[in-house]
């Protein structure tokens, strides 16, 4: 790794920041005083809500850590195919007896006044997803001396990231659960992706700057193969969603391994945008037709998430999760951060060993 991303962590784990609650300080902190990288996810929050999460970390933890923000989106989604998928979730409206949300209240995340606080009151790293910051904003967190990450799916992606300016890319598979952080959702793309281990080495072909590997790693032996691929470090989320410090319902840290839930898919049926969990009955039943929409689409099933889960009902909610979700582990973070990194050494020894037989 780079000098200032080492400076950073003892070990080259990095906790992923999972929005909706997921990446509360509680987990930042544990897995930050374990020697990783822990990150809140500001996504889906207000501002001041970004702010008193970093004030409560803060408290927790003198540690390092990260904030990750989501870019606005530009708002090309065809009415009348938001409008269709409205009446085709009206019977899901009507199951959970709650309103389908207003697809016109997505606005941009509050993202200017997130980026004013924090740089106003600078963080150690900052990260971004669905597209890359313009080289002043992120000249201007290089001046307040905050280390930027942006996420890329494709090498291209990632050489407009190091022409802007990133200090680091964070690389992601198509492996990885929740949102794809594609720069640009193509409708016409199709829902899949570029294997993690083939797209460290199209992105360390064309790029210069440290990489971060993403996309269905749990096990010590999965971080010492990204980084003999060329990675600098490896960003885990499933991994620690069945931690106690997650802020994840219970049910989708149970879904994690239960037998119900065999099989992960990308989908656009909560939200509009290719994201990967587990597949249920509202994944079978509505993402085939759910159209590119987003953020649209996520307001519009919003409620229904939460009714769903507030039901405690399983085949309702979105159960974001990586390829690798059977190997979660209902650990400590903490205690996780060491066996991942303990791992990771026994793997790197035993790689050695058979390299000098």
């Amino acid at each position: 790794m780079s000098l200032a991303l080492t400076d950073l962590c003892r070990y080259p784990i990095v906790q992923a920041p999972m929005a909706g609650g997921v990446s509360r300080p509680e987990l930042a902190a544990a897995v930050a005083e374990a020697g990783g990288i822990g990150f809140l996810a500001a996504g889906y929050k207000t501002a001041d809500g970004m702010y008193n999460e970093v004030k409560q970390l803060r408290r927790m933890t003198g540690r390092p850590f990260g904030v990750n923000l989501f870019m606005p989106q530009p708002l090309v989604a065809d009415p009348s195919a938001v409008e269709v998928y409205r009446h085709q979730l009206a019977g899901e409206a009507a199951w959970y007896e709650t309103p389908l949300g207003d697809p016109e209240s997505c606005g941009d995340d509050g993202y200017e006044a997130k980026v004013a606080i924090l740089l106003e009151d600078p963080v150690p790293v900052v990260s971004f997803t669905f597209g890359c910051p313009t080289r002043e904003v992120l000249a201007a967190f290089a001046a307040a001396g905050t280390y930027t990450v942006v996420t890329v799916t494709s090498a291209q992606e990632a050489r407009n990231a190091q022409w802007a300016g990133a200090d680091a890319l964070c690389v992601q598979g198509t492996e990885a659960g929740g949102h794809q952080s594609t720069h640009r959702d193509d409708p016409q793309a199709g829902l899949d992706g570029t294997g993690l281990l083939a797209l460290i080495t199209e992105v360390r072909a064309s790029v210069r700057i440290p990489v971060i590997a993403a996309g269905g790693l749990m096990r010590g032996s999965q971080i010492t193969a990204v980084l003999a691929a060329g990675a600098d470090a490896a960003q885990l989320g499933t991994a620690f969603l069945a931690c106690p410090e997650s802020g994840a319902h219970p049910l989708h840290k149970q879904a994690l391994t239960n037998p119900l839930f065999v099989t992960t898919t990308l989908t656009r049926a909560f939200s509009g945008r290719p994201a990967r969990g587990l597949v249920n009955r509202f994944v079978r039943e509505h993402g085939p037709y759910a159209p590119a929409a987003y953020p649209q689409v996520h307001q519009l099933t919003s409620g229904l998430r939460r009714a769903a889960a507030k039901a405690e009902d399983a085949q309702g909610m979105a159960l974001w999760a990586g390829q690798g979700h059977r190997l979660a582990r209902e650990l400590p973070a903490g205690e996780l951060v060491g066996l991942l990194a303990a791992e990771t050494e026994a793997a790197r020894a035993a790689v050695s060993v058979r390299s000098a037989q």
